[in-house]
């Protein structure tokens, strides 16, 4: 009986050598050796420069990590998941499940199940992004050093580290972080299934990106036409073979995507929470809408699209990632990455099919390429930290594809791309130095990357051009050293900033600010947690002074019902989403806006229907929860921004009536009788300035038939003798 074999993996003539180790001596000792030592073929230095760029990335990433400010909307979600399972699984707002976040909630089940290990608070919510920030630097220097050898990883690893937006987004609570581990989980094991031609690799790769779904949706998918083509490609066996296996892998796709969709959409409405951001409370409008087309198209997208079309990076265009506000976040390394990606692809033209490097490069300049399109083009809401999304694309790309340049140019093959080396240096040194020259003036940080880019980058090129002529193999080392440093000198001065600041947000972005972006760690968002095991329950509420961003820093209090005193403090949900146009002013209009109902903020002022960033005062949350009487939900407001922050100060569940952007129907006035008849809920905030007819509907019937509280404004008392 004749028996198929798989077909060898053919060796790259001018591919890194990979042999197998010997059997370790002495067990778990050697191979706690070559933990630290790398494999016996690796270069001396390798893995000593791995681990210090890993402790690099972790202290960019951690530093002072008790004092970072995140995103009040998902820190309100996972503190209400620590206190209801249902809450949890549903990745619900409230305690009481009333509306969900705007996305799935596998991140905020990961940060969910640190805070039940460790407690609630700043750190604890933080652990897992500082893991997976780490750990993705450590899983591309293992995917491009597996193809292209130690020295390109270490590029890769070191770009994608010292990427500006990368540093200011991991130091948040927003789950951008967890969704570029999971795709990068999902390029390693497609890589694997390339390389072998075996199903199950290929599997786990859509395993990956099903729950890089879960963590953000539709995004996760943009890398998607470039894993199914590469495999296609170039993947061992049969087209017959890679068509069969490809097909299983969507199935996996599908069904680690889909199934908790498929969950939540089954479960009966008056059953479940309302789903935040979809226009019938259902995540398959959310998928398609909100967090689909609505992303794209803005709001001319004619399914789902309430709440898009705020653009916090500056207009839609393929210039948009040269822009003043997304300049200094990701284009630094884009003209080198672009370079060396077509003379790489040029390289390796004659190449088998099989090829893992080109399917590398493929793979690599297809996740580049379609990121940058997608965010470039996107005319829905577009927030500068997106992009954080590409830059694996990018590292990789000046790694592998500069290791190609430079060992081109310096064995002298390939003679008409012997210049393209020295040209991509110039070119995104010269880059780096336009970057540079707009935030002139903010600081001597900046100066110095100014001088030691124009030096390096000079000084790199020049050196590669001589070392070719004369034949000095060790002045063209010398010089491409200069270049990784000419290259990083800016990245590294816009990382720093941002691992000094404590101030993230719902917009975190890295560097000084520039043009109408908000750049010097972004935004605030409002209240955080106090960083000790415990969370809230342990800590008074009375709110802080603010950290020179406006907004006002409170701590969650205690449960006594005794939380805070004075009326001058406030809590605000009015950091969320907020932004400013190119032109510097506040987009109060759109309706992801932070802005307050008006210009001045009374302390003893209550949230308005409909508005997005009204604010409700520590003394009211103080009034409301001595007034509670056994409700579930400690007061009604508009919008997520205004109940995430009274969460966090209180410690108790709080209706958003409107969801994001106060445009939501997850309350109507029916549900809200019930709620009111059934002992649920006692206290609702409303205004004059209610957004569509059901708003008005509830503001209305509210102010006729309850109780104003005079101390408040905008603050009512119901009861169930209130409701016929």
């Amino acid at each position: 009986m004749t028996t198929l074999a798989p077909p060898p993996v053919p060796v790259q003539e001018d591919g890194p050598r990979h042999r197998a180790a010997p059997p370790a001596a002495g067990g778990p000792a050697s191979r706690a050796k070559r933990l630290f030592t790398g494999a016996p073929d690796d270069p001396r230095w390798a893995r000593p420069a791995l681990w210090a760029i890993l402790v690099l990335a972790t202290a960019l990433y951690a530093w002072n990590l008790s004092s970072i400010t995140g995103n009040t909307f998902y820190d309100a979600a996972v503190y209400s998941g620590t206190k209801s399972w249902k809450a949890f699984f549903f990745g619900a707002l409230d305690a009481g499940s009333f509306i969900t976040v705007d996305k799935p909630p596998f991140a905020l089940w990961v940060m969910g199940l640190s805070a039940r290990v460790f407690g609630y608070g700043t750190w604890q919510l933080m652990l897992p992004m500082v893991a997976v920030g780490t750990g993705s630097v450590a899983l591309l220097y293992r995917l491009v050093k597996r193809d292209f050898g130690a020295v390109a990883g270490t590029i890769s690893a070191l770009a994608l580290t010292l990427t500006p937006i990368t540093v200011a987004i991991t130091r948040d609570t927003n789950p951008d972080p967890i969704l570029v581990f999971l795709m990068l989980l999902g390029a390693a094991a497609l890589l694997k299934a390339v390389r072998t031609g075996r199903l199950m690799p290929l599997v786990w790769s859509g395993v990956a990106i099903g729950f890089a779904f879960n963590t953000k949706m539709m995004q996760a998918y943009v890398v998607l036409p470039a894993f199914f083509l590469v495999y296609l490609w170039a993947a061992h066996g049969s087209l017959g073979r890679r068509i069969r296996n490809l097909a299983v892998g969507t199935v996996a796709l599908v069904v680690s995507s889909a199934w908790w969709m498929v969950v939540v959409d089954l479960i009966p409405a008056s059953s479940r929470p309302y789903i935040g951001g979809s226009t019938d409370n259902t995540v398959w409008d959310l998928v398609i809408g909100y967090n689909g087309f609505g992303r794209i198209f803005g709001a001319s997208s004619s399914v789902g699209s309430q709440g898009n079309g705020a653009s916090f990076g500056g207009d839609a265009g393929l210039y948009r990632m040269f822009n003043e506000i997304m300049g200094g976040q990701i284009s630094w390394l884009i003209p080198f990455a672009a370079i060396a990606l077509v003379a790489g692809l040029v390289l390796r033209g004659r190449a088998p099919r099989t090829d893992a490097r080109r399917a590398a490069l493929l793979l690599w300049g297809g996740w580049f390429v379609l990121h940058y399109l997608t965010f470039a083009l996107a005319e829905g809401t577009f927030h500068p930290y997106y992009v954080t999304a590409m830059a694996p694309g990018i590292a990789a790309l000046a790694g592998a594809g500069g290791v190609l340049l430079y060992n081109a140019f310096r064995d002298g093959s390939a003679a008409k791309w012997g210049w393209v080396l020295p040209a991509a240096i110039a070119a995104s040194s010269v880059w780096a130095v336009v970057l540079l020259q707009r935030v002139s003036g903010s600081g001597t940080l900046y100066t110095v990357a100014e001088v030691v880019t124009g030096v390096a980058g000079a000084a790199s090129v020049i050196g590669l051009l001589v070392g070719r002529f004369t034949k000095r193999q060790r002045l063209m080392g010398v010089a491409a050293l200069a270049a990784v440093v000419a290259l990083l000198a800016g990245p590294a001065a816009y990382s720093a900033s941002a691992a000094g600041s404590s101030t993230n947000g719902t917009n975190p972005t890295a560097g000084p600010s520039t043009g109408g972006g908000m750049g010097g760690g972004g935004m605030g968002g409002g209240q955080r947690p106090s960083g000790t095991a415990g969370g809230p329950g342990t800590n008074s509420g009375e709110a802080q002074s603010g950290s020179g961003d406006g907004q006002e820093m409170g701590r969650p209090p205690s449960n006594s019902g005794d939380s805070t005193s004075g009326d001058s403090s406030t809590t605000s949900g009015s950091s969320a989403e907020s932004g400013t146009t190119e032109s510097g002013t506040t987009e109060s209009g759109t309706a992801e806006s932070g802005t307050t109902e008006s210009g001045t903020t009374d302390s003893r002022t209550g949230g308005g229907m409909g508005g997005g960033g009204t604010q409700v005062s520590s003394a009211m949350i103080t009034y409301l929860k001595k007034n509670q009487d056994g409700a579930t939900w400690l007061v009604a407001v508009a919008t997520d921004q205004t109940a995430s922050s009274i969460i966090l100060e209180s410690g108790e569940p709080v209706i958003s009536m409107g969801g994001w952007s106060g445009s939501d129907n997850a309350m109507t006035l029916a549900k809200l009788k019930s709620l009111v008849k059934a002992g649920k809920l006692h206290y609702i905030v409303v205004s004059d300035s209610g957004q569509g007819s059901s708003n008005s509907e509830i503001s209305t019937w509210v102010k006729a038939n309850g109780t104003a509280v005079s101390d408040y404004s905008g603050l009512y008392r119901l009861d169930a003798s209130d409701v016929s």
